[in-house]
Parts: structure tokens; C-alpha cells; sequence
């Protein structure tokens, strides 16, 4: 007889006469979402918090301030003239100065959350902004934690953070708004849930004009869905998800009374598609004849080129088809832009999805790369962040 059949059963330790103990109770499934999502927010706020140093120390020795490079430079003060004046009545003729080229959402939430909280419009607009981001990571980490699982996750929200870019993040401007609104449409989008997918859709399209891209996403999945099999959320998400972006484009044109109001608008701000034309021209520029070309338009520049060749990877890793198209019309639309140049890395801070490859190649690796490598992201991040607040003459 074995030994093993033979071992007593543990005796209850309750008092006699006491009910028996409980079963443990699971959490709610918001806390238990936000449990499994705890190493990638801190994470997230290292990265962030380590980039936020080296900016606070650079800017003590130049003499500037964090606070208003954070919250009422370049595009910021754009959004708060928004909401403390509201938008032109008239096209003008002036270039770079007509403010309908902004879309509404974020001033709206600024002076909505002010009108009832202590401080000023422009701390209110960085607080946003900054809850918007972590916002923005959990949505980062539940798309890499669906599709492939928790350690890609929190590497693809560590990656995310540590983009050369990614001050931006903590900035009164709408690409954490932009970002948290994108991430979590796509994830409802993988999860099956395209109404929900569909109104996230609309708030984006309220608060960039690469909304689009989020309502492309959502409507082309909506439209595969209906392929496999009729269904009327599915019809009605098709519907609803361009709401936001058509809206705002639709309202701009009635306010100025012509139809292409808002594409007036944009050309005063030389933001036209040429396909790529201008684009080009700047990076042979850039790259082949000027001489001692500006570190951030090569940083710049080379953000472009890593993102294209991100995004083959993307489509050789059959990526679901809502990120492929989510990430091509960001793409499309930022590299086929004649506007202005400098800011186009910041334009493709929300293309998260285009990072996938990479967290994957690290989730692999073994730890001494991986550490190193993420290393060298924070650090260059950091850097960059500092170089383009403090050194770099124009908007980020």
C-alpha cells in the first residue's frame, strides 16, 4: 500500500459550530484588467518619469522652466486660445493662422474640466494630457496582450514610451488624447465589440485629422464582419465610426460657408497630399546634399523610413487587418502630406501597431539584449525629448 494513500486529509481549522470559509472572491474585471496591466504602466511612467529628468535638469541649466515648455507652447497654445475663444468665423488669407485646422475635442474637454476644478486652463490641459497618456499605455499593452500575449504587452507599451519622440506624451497636445482613444477602438475591435469600437472611432475623429485612420480601421473591419455574416451592430458600427471626422469637416464647411471649408483651411496651412512628392524631395535633402543637416530632421527622417519598413514587417507578421489598415492610413496620409516636415514623427507617435515587430523581437531575445536595447531606447528618448524642447527652434 503506498504511502501517499495512506496520508491524512487536513482538518478544517474553523471553530466548531463556524461556517465554513469562503471561496476566494475573483476581482471585478476592471481591477483584474488593471492588475494584469500594473507592469506595463509603471514601466510606462519610468520611462516617461526618466525623460522628465533629464528635461527638468537640461532646463535648470539653460535657465528655462519645465511647466510652460510642458503646457502653453506651439500647439498647446493653439487649443487654449480654442477654448478660452472659441474658433474663426472666417477663412482669412493669412497662412499658418486660421485655428479651424484644430480639431475640437480636446479644447472642449479643457474648458469643460476647468469650468470645475481648481487651476489654471493650461495645468488643466497638461493633466488631461498626462492621464490621457497612461490612458493611452494601458491600451498599448491590451492590444500586445491580446494578440500575443503580456510580455509583448509591457514591451510594446515600454517601446511605445520610449519613442524619440515621446515627450509628446506629456505635453498639452492631442496625441495622448489621440492615442488612448485609437488604442482601445482597436482593441474593441479584436475583443468583438464594434459599437464600442465604432463611438471611440468618432471621439478620435473629434480630435485629429488622422481620425480618419481610426474610422477607416473600424469600418473596414465592420465590413469584413458583415462579409462572414449579417449584422445589424455591425452595419450600424460601419455607419457611426466616421461620424466624428466627417462631423467636425462637415461643421467647419457651414461655419465658413463652402463646402471645402476645412481643405481651404488646410491649404493655408500647406497641408496638401502630393503623394509623396515633397517628402521625398526633403529627405534626399536631408540626407544626401545637406551638409550639416539639423540632428532633429535627421531623427526625423529616419523615423520615417524605420516606419515604412516597420509596417512591411507588420504585413509579413499578418497582423490583424484593423491594425494593418489603422497604421497604412497614418502612414498614407503623413508621408503623402506636402506640409511642413518637422513634425512628422510626431504624427506617427500614435501608430503603435507598427511597433509590434519589435516588441516581438525583444520578447524572444534574451534578457542581456533585451535590456540593453531597451536601455538605449530610454536613454536616446530622454535625450531627444530634452534636444527638441530646449535646442530644436520650432514646434516638436
Amino acid at each position: 500500500m503506498s504511502t501517499t494513500a495512506s496520508r491524512p486529509t487536513p482538518r478544517a481549522t474553523t471553530a466548531p459550530g463556524s461556517p465554513p470559509p469562503s471561496p476566494p472572491r475573483a476581482l471585478p474585471a476592471p481591477l483584474h484588467a488593471l492588475r494584469r496591466a500594473a507592469p506595463a504602466l509603471l514601466a510606462y511612467l519610468a520611462v516617461r518619469g526618466t525623460g522628465l529628468a533629464l528635461l527638468t535638469v537640461w532646463a535648470h541649466r539653460r535657465g528655462h522652466g519645465v511647466w510652460p515648455i510642458l503646457a502653453t507652447q506651439w500647439d498647446a497654445d493653439w487649443y487654449l486660445g480654442i477654448a478660452d475663444h472659441g474658433y474663426a468665423r472666417e477663412l482669412g488669407t493669412a497662412p499658418s493662422a486660421n485655428n479651424l485646422a484644430f480639431f475640437p475635442l480636446y479644447p472642449i474637454l479643457i474648458k469643460a474640466v476647468a469650468a470645475v476644478t481648481p487651476g489654471t486652463r493650461a495645468s488643466t490641459g497638461l493633466a488631461i494630457a498626462v492621464i490621457a497618456s497612461v490612458v493611452a499605455a494601458w491600451g498599448v499593452f491590451a492590444v500586445g496582450d491580446r494578440l500575443y500575449g503580456r510580455r509583448v504587452g509591457v514591451l510594446l507599451a515600454v517601446l511605445w514610451a520610449a519613442l524619440p519622440v515621446g515627450l509628446v506624451q506629456w505635453m498639452g497636445y492631442t496625441e495622448p488624447l489621440f492615442t488612448a482613444l485609437a488604442a482601445w477602438s482597436l482593441y474593441a475591435v479584436l475583443t468583438g465589440r464594434l459599437l464600442t469600437a465604432a463611438w471611440l472611432a468618432t471621439l478620435a475623429g473629434l480630435t485629429r485629422p488622422t481620425g480618419v485612420a481610426v474610422a477607416a480601421a473600424v469600418t473596414v473591419a465592420a465590413l469584413l464582419a458583415l462579409r462572414r455574416r449579417f449584422s445589424p451592430r455591425a452595419l450600424a458600427a460601419a455607419a457611426i465610426a466616421p461620424l466624428g471626422w466627417c462631423g467636425y469637416v462637415g461643421w467647419v464647411g457651414l461655419r465658413l460657408g463652402r463646402w471645402d471649408g476645412y481643405f481651404a483651411v488646410q491649404r493655408l496651412w500647406h497641408n496638401e497630399l502630393d503623394g509623396g512628392r515633397e517628402t521625398l524631395r526633403l529627405m534626399r535633402q536631408l540626407l544626401a546634399r545637406d551638409s550639416t543637416p539639423e540632428l532633429f530632421l535627421v531623427m526625423v527622417t529616419l523615423t520615417l523610413v524605420a516606419s515604412v519598413v516597420l509596417f512591411g514587417l507588420s504585413v509579413a507578421d499578418r497582423q490583424p487587418a484593423v491594425l494593418l489598415v489603422f497604421t497604412a492610413v497614418l502612414l498614407a496620409i503623413v508621408l503623402g502630406s506636402g506640409g511642413v516636415y518637422f513634425p512628422r514623427a510626431r504624427f506617427l507617435l500614435p501608430a503603435f501597431p507598427l511597433l509590434l515587430p519589435v516588441a516581438l523581437h525583444l520578447s524572444r531575445a534574451s534578457r542581456r539584449y533585451r535590456t540593453l536595447a531597451l536601455a538605449t531606447a530610454v536613454v536616446g528618448s530622454a535625450y531627444f525629448g530634452a534636444y527638441m524642447a530646449l535646442v530644436w527652434p520650432a514646434a516638436p
